[in-house]
């Protein structure tokens, strides 16, 4: 209670004010009572009644101004920037009432998709696989011994409030000399997280002070907290290759036979696994089959929870293949390659792209032929994004996922 009269946050001088105008309301209710109860006045009548009048009057003022003044006094802290009092109602309400929808994936695809979703819910959890092994992700971890935070930025920045600005904070890389390469190539929310890993102690809870910093909407979380790494049997040439570090996969230009995880025996993050059983919605991808949506899948403990979670199931489909990953594939190649990892009966609905889109330039990719699929419903829409027709549009796709649990 005492906190409350601590000088300087604006509570105690409209609390005061809020007094003195209860106190002229009240006294030009009293002038105005006095001749009803038989009590000479102090003034003429007509002085009196101004009096009261203006007494009156100037305690209605001043209530309102205090209330209005206290109001956004106490609901500062709870709105950022040019934010209105309704608007963080609005959120509040949003995170509370908003279906619980979990997305499992990785890469661009997945944060296209939570950026879509921000609209419609705050309960959000993106799980991302931990496996990259490139860039300034793979160099902190490989000089740091943490998870790879890429696919964590990326999430962290669709799921920020301020998503615009953000983004190009968490997404600013740095420049430099190759030869000495220092920050050169680091992204700024690569080094953010790292930093709150040496801070926290841990990178899971690194996460949840990413999560109050930014003040996201929703949470990130990893499939495991184990370093794991990606092995893949390729065939190329006829010939069966081992080829071992998510960056080394797609550029084989072979044929994905089988995806493994090393260690096998990696443990479920419990929170992911928690999240994915309390899903009203279990969303797979969009994203890169192989190296983004899978490798959550083989860990066993995630995969499981996806099999025998409440919520609906969907995948959503790619718009293009991606070369070296899924090149000609249909979209129910990509469905029968996720029954390698999961249950058959585990997919409820196929969300696919229906409208026309151009091949891209050679070795990009090509549109994925919408074939027929069976035990599973198969959902067509106009999913493209008009000035990037090779990937979806955030609202589209969004809204056909959300009219699901309709």
């Amino acid at each position: 209670m005492k906190n409350w009269l601590t000088i300087g946050i604006g509570v105690k001088r409209w609390l005061a004010t809020l007094a003195l105008g209860a106190l002229l309301f009240g006294g030009g209710v009293v002038l105005l009572l006095i001749p009803m109860f038989g009590f000479s006045a102090p003034f003429p009548a007509g002085w009196q009644q101004l009096g009261a009048a203006v007494a009156i009057c100037l305690g209605i003022i001043l209530g309102i101004v205090s209330i209005v003044r206290l109001v956004r006094s106490v609901t500062a802290p709870f709105t950022q920037g040019d934010e209105s009092l309704a608007d963080a109602i609005l959120y509040y309400r949003k995170r509370h009432q908003g279906p619980k929808i979990v997305a499992i994936g990785g890469g661009t695809g997945l944060s296209n998709l939570l950026r879509g979703l921000t609209q419609y819910t705050s309960n959000i959890t993106a799980i991302v696989t931990v496996a990259d092994d490139g860039g300034s992700s793979g160099r902190l971890r490989r000089e740091f011994g943490m998870l790879p935070p890429g696919d964590f930025r990326n999430n962290i920045a669709a799921l920020s409030r301020d998503e615009a600005l953000m983004t190009q904070l968490l997404q600013y890389r740095f420049g430099g000399n190759k030869e000495n390469q220092g920050l050169s190539g680091h992204a700024f929310g690569n080094l953010l997280i790292a930093a709150l890993v040496g801070l926290t102690g841990s990178f899971e809870d690194a996460l949840l002070a990413t999560r109050r910093v930014l003040s996201i909407r929703g949470q990130v979380l990893p499939s495991t907290l184990t370093s794991v790494d990606l092995i893949a049997d390729i065939e190329v040439e006829g010939k069966l290759k081992k080829v071992q570090g998510e960056s080394n996969i797609s550029h084989e230009n072979g044929i994905i036979r089988k995806i493994e995880i090393l260690p096998p025996s990696a443990r479920g993050y419990p929170e992911a696994i928690r999240s994915i059983l309390d899903a009203d919605l279990i969303v797979l991808g969009p994203g890169s089959l192989f190296t983004s949506i899978i490798p959550n899948l083989l860990i066993q403990d995630i995969a499981k929870a996806v099999e025998s979670g409440k919520g609906k199931v969907v995948y959503v489909c790619n718009v293009y293949s991606q070369p070296g990953e899924t090149e000609n594939y249909s979209v129910s190649d990509h469905v029968n390659k996720l029954y390698d990892y999961i249950s058959a009966d585990t997919i409820d609905y196929v969300l696919a792209n229906n409208h026309a889109v151009e091949p891209m330039a050679e070795g990009e990719g090509h549109p994925i032929l919408v074939d027929q699929l069976a035990d599973v419903q198969l959902i067509e829409a106009d999913l493209i994004d008009q000035n990037k027709p090779w990937r979806h549009n955030s609202e589209k796709l969004s809204l056909s996922l959300v009219q699901l649990l309709s």
